[in-house]
């Protein structure tokens, strides 16, 4: 079987989506082939035990780490991908996170743009997913040409006085910039079920409702489902075709351009797999990153937390400067937590002790930059699978944030916090394994994620990042995907 268009994306999470919205909204015709379908509409979206015990979205699919042991990628091969189980926390990069930074366990490498250079698309990446924000409270925010195009989330009262009791502890706490459809005519209905599920409402900001949907109605997009691509096959300069698997069937996908967004490891190993292509570099897979955090449940039995929608508050005081000339990273609520959620971590606690703590504590996760490493890298196995190594980088930072952290929510009257650090099988907010920068030998692409090898190749997706910075990428993959469409010559395919 064979497919023909003008440009090939692989992938249908924030980078492909966002990507394949650019395109068709300017009238250039285009395929994204999913290896995954549509999620069905089903109980199953909201049940906590069906997604954080039973893992019910997640791929039957094993990855190695780097001792060798098996664990359950925290991946989602559907339409919209891992942004369909996504918190929907739509922050910016900071100015200084697209330049070098000097942390105490090593460097932060300067990206090929600034921030300057992706304003512009934070504006119109932001209009797109329906960020909801405010301006003046954070004091480590960028700053920005438009105001958020819509207000931000309204504390409800028990995280209205949670922010009074952090200003009493000491720290500034800001909204959250949150991706959900909750305009006067939205489809929201603030629900306790939106970080970390699926919302049969479609009012949360993926990459299929918010850019992926709105492309196909233009009808210059076309969603293949099911499709898995398994090589890339070059000539020369340039990618000649891509070949692809369904239902036992080859398929061969020619375009004249082609973009890869399978996320910052399947990228890496497709291309790994195919032959060490766009590789001359020697970087692709290299340099792998995930942000060192832990989440924080902060217990008060004095109080129950009634709070349904609590992802709403943040603090970002020490992002610059810890105190000690070094950054550290923000503090952010996530979504309430449910005690069978818990267990989920905490396996032989009984679920009736882990209610008890649930109803009376709040959520946070606690985020640090980690740092490029040759050392930590995607490889492929003999066998054709998925083996990541990876030591974590600038701990003493994560460390320090944590003791501060913990710090503040004691002054703030918490009386005791319990910590689930992030391990390699949760390896969100993946990135740095296509770095992006000026030197062919020193990167994979160019700055508008074109490859430095294949003249017709682009890679978009969290692995283009140079460094981690200590917020949520999601925004910044959906700006650079637009930039990319707007100045690069993706989109010249006559």
């Amino acid at each position: 079987m064979i497919l023909e268009t003008s440009v090939a994306i692989v992938g249908s999470g924030m980078g492909g989506s966002t990507t394949a919205y650019g395109l068709a909204k300017a009238g250039i015709d285009c395929i994204v082939i999913e290896r995954g379908d549509y999620v069905k509409k089903e109980d199953a979206n909201w049940s906590a035990r069906e997604i954080f015990i039973n893992q019910k979205y997640k791929p039957n699919e094993k990855w190695l780490d780097q001792n060798g042991k098996e664990f359950t990628p925290g991946l989602h091969y559907i339409v919209g991908g891992n942004t369909k189980v996504y918190g929907a926390s739509l922050p910016r990069f900071r100015e200084s996170d697209f330049a070098q930074i000097q942390h105490k366990e090593g460097i932060s490498p300067a990206w090929p743009f600034t921030y300057n250079d992706l304003e512009p698309y934070y504006c119109a990446a932001e209009q797109l997913y329906k960020v909801h924000g405010t301006t003046g409270e954070d004091p480590t925010e960028p700053k920005r040409s438009k105001p958020f195009p819509y207000p931000p989330l309204a504390h409800e009262p028990y995280i209205a006085n949670l922010l009074e009791r952090l200003k009493k502890a000491g720290v500034k706490p800001h909204s959250n910039s949150m991706g959900v459809d909750l305009a006067s005519d939205g489809a929201c209905i603030r629900c306790g079920t939106c970080d970390g599920f699926i919302c049969k409402l479609d009012a949360k900001s993926d990459a299929q409702t918010c850019a992926l949907n709105p492309a196909i109605k233009t009808g210059h997009l076309k969603l293949e489902r099911n499709l898995k691509v398994t090589k890339v096959v070059t000539n020369g300069r340039r990618v000649e075709y891509l070949l692809a698997e369904r239902d036992g069937v080859e398929v061969k996908i020619y375009a004249k351009k082609y973009v890869l967004s399978l996320g910052a490891v399947n990228t890496a190993a497709l291309l790994l797999r195919s032959g060490q292509v766009a590789n001359s570099s020697g970087l692709v897979g290299k340099n792998f990153m995930m942000h060192n955090n832990a989440h924080i449940a902060a217990f008060d039995a004095r109080k129950t937390n009634d709070v349904t929608f609590q992802k709403t508050l943040s603090f970002s005081d020490w992002y610059f400067d810890g105190g000690n000339g070094y950054p550290l990273g923000s503090v952010q609520l996530i979504g309430k937590v449910q005690g069978i959620m818990m267990k989920s971590y905490v396996t032989k606690a009984p679920l009736p002790v882990l209610n008890y703590i649930a109803n009376r504590s709040v959520e946070f996760v606690v985020m640090n930059e980690d740092l490029p490493s040759l050392n930590n890298r995607v490889e492929i196995t003999k066998s054709g699978g998925i083996q990541i190594f990876r030591k974590a980088l600038n701990t003493s930072a994560h460390k320090e944030m944590m003791r501060k952290t913990k710090r503040v929510l004691r002054k703030a009257g918490f009386q005791g916090i319990f910590v689930q650090p992030f391990d390699i099988s949760m390896n969100s907010h993946q990135c740095g394994t296509s770095v992006a920068g000026v030197d062919p030998k020193k990167s994979v692409v160019d700055q508008y994620c074109k490859s430095h090898d294949l003249d017709n190749l682009y890679l978009i997706d969290g692995g283009f990042f140079p460094s981690s910075a200590a917020m949520n990428p999601a925004l910044t993959i959906a700006a650079q995907a637009l930039r990319v469409v707007d100045k690069s010559d993706l989109k010249e395919v006559n």
